[in-house]
């Protein structure tokens, strides 16, 4: 018998995609402001960079959810 798989909800994908986004925007503006030597620049960049790569995780994740699990296996298996 087949075990269930369970897709991820819209919302789970939707906190995962903020809390990835909070991590990887503070890393975005440490890395500017040692470039830039100033904050400004460097919050105007992780300002930027948040919301863009927040729409393209979150579709990323979405997007996966219609990709049936095991379907890559099967595809590199030739089964």
């Amino acid at each position: 018998m087949a075990a269930e798989v369970q897709r991820e909800s819209n919302l789970r994908s939707f906190l995962k995609a903020i809390s990835w986004r909070v991590i990887a925007t503070v890393t975005t503006i440490l890395i500017a402001w040692l470039v830039y030597g100033d904050i400004g620049p460097a919050l105007a960049i992780g300002g930027i960079e948040f919301f863009a790569k927040f729409f393209v995780y979150y579709f990323h994740e979405r997007l996966w959810q219609i990709v049936p699990r095991g379907a890559i296996s099967k595809a590199v298996s030739g089964s």
